[in-house]
């Protein structure tokens, strides 16, 4: 497995970039690393939200939810949230929210 160092930590991660061991290995330092590569400068309240609400709705069901889900979830209309992670909800906000690379729609 590819490993990338930044700021003082290791992280595993696949051949997509997202992290081997999830949520168990994701820490400050990723979302850091994420948001350089996602061309975030600053992270909001509404960052925060997204990565939040990712995490939890994964505890409780195991999968990322569908992109309508999301939106439905946190409010934003599916444009701000490509405002927010111009990779997209799935490869940007599920990357740096420790989820695993999702399989369908997000």
């Amino acid at each position: 497995m590819p490993t990338i160092e930044y700021g003082g930590s290791s992280f595993e991660v696949d051949e997509d970039g997202f992290l081997t061991r999830g949520m168990e290995e994701w820490n400050e330092k990723w979302v850091e690393f994420v948001k350089s590569q996602e061309g975030i400068d600053d992270m909001t309240d509404e960052h925060w939200k997204v990565v939040n609400i990712l995490q939890e709705y994964y505890k409780k069901n195991g999968i990322a939810p569908m992109v309508r889900i999301l939106s439905k979830t946190t409010g934003f209309p599916l444009k701000r949230i490509y405002e927010l992670f111009p990779s997209g909800p799935g490869k940007g906000a599920c990357k740096m929210a420790g989820l695993p690379k999702p399989t369908g729609c997000v």
